[in-house]
């Protein structure tokens, strides 16, 4: 079974093992970046469907972002992380949308 390409943005960075071994759902590939550069490497590599984002990015670099993802798939679901939960709330917050994947 083919997996599900979930590209993961955040402010600092993306532990991408880190990540992997604290979801449910193994059955994706998990990509990491920080912003705008990173999004369209990853969407000329690889067959994203779905864009999770930090708070901690700028909210005018995460509207770029979004708008690009938007322009370039009409398939890729995007998700945007709250600010309250913070940098520890990010791995429940993945977990949470992968586990039906």
């Amino acid at each position: 079974m083919k997996k599900t390409v979930v590209l993961l943005l955040g402010r600092k960075g993306i532990d991408v093992q880190k990540f992997y071994d604290g979801i449910s759902n193994k059955n994706v590939t998990l990509i990491g970046g920080t912003n705008l550069e990173a999004v369209k490497l990853a969407f000329n590599k690889y067959d994203v469907k779905t864009a999770i984002m930090g708070a901690g990015i700028d909210i005018q670099d995460r509207l770029k972002i979004i708008e690009y993802i938007f322009e370039v798939s009409q398939s890729t679901s995007v998700h945007m992380k709250d600010w309250d939960s913070g940098a520890a709330g990010m791995m429940a917050f993945v977990d949470g949308i992968l586990m039906n994947y």
